[in-house]
């Protein structure tokens, strides 16, 4: 794909969990299919989403890693003769998965200590 040339306009019409942009530093990036991979959950990223995030982004402290991972999501870069727009928040801002992620995390854990707590106190020992 070619690099487009994008005003904040633009940009902003992408602002569902099924087509996300974002803006840092002037570049535009199609995040859409990295949602589910995000280490600190969709949910910010969704927030952020639709406009100029270089702050939000800068904020955190990313690592040069997750710096380099951008490259895989750029789509084009701002047009330096557009000017920023309010953004509309999805009516649906947060995914279907919840808040808290997967509960299998941590019930599965859970379950493992309770089957070696069983086995190791009332099997082993008996």
């Amino acid at each position: 794909m070619s690099a487009q040339l994008l005003t904040y306009e633009e940009v902003s019409k992408h602002n569902t969990r099924n087509d996300l942009y974002m803006i840092i530093d002037k570049k535009v990036y199609d995040i859409t299919k990295f949602l589910d991979e995000h280490p600190g959950g969709d949910e910010i990223l969704i927030e952020e989403g639709a406009k100029d995030a270089s702050g939000a982004f800068e904020d955190v402290g990313h690592s040069p890693d997750a710096r380099d991972m951008l490259e895989k999501y750029y789509i084009g870069e701002v047009d330096p003769n557009s000017t920023p727009v309010k953004v509309e928040q999805p009516v649906v801002a947060h995914s279907t998965s919840g808040q808290g992620g997967n509960p299998l995390r941590i019930i599965i854990p859970v379950l493992f200590f309770l089957g070696y707590f069983y086995w190791r106190f009332f099997v082993h020992n008996a």
